[in-house]
């Protein structure tokens, strides 16, 4: 598995360390990349999709401005 080192701020590197205390994650390698894989997953069915055409939300639903059409 590749290795990646960042640097974050000391408030999330204290919320990690509270996790892997309380019980949550073995260590600290497992917690950040079980929380890493969720963001990642969150952002990914929440976050903006490239293949959405700008066209039709300018347009509305449809077509229609003021209605849904399903």
């Amino acid at each position: 598995m590749p290795k990646v080192e960042i640097n974050i701020p000391e408030h999330l590197e204290m919320q990690v360390t509270q996790l892997v205390e309380q019980g949550e994650f073995l260590n600290r390698e497992e917690a950040v990349e079980g929380l890493l894989s969720t963001g990642l997953k969150a952002y990914k069915t929440s976050g903006p999709l490239e293949d959405e055409d700008p066209a039709f939300e300018d347009d509305g639903m449809m077509g229609h401005e003021d209605e849904y059409v399903f």
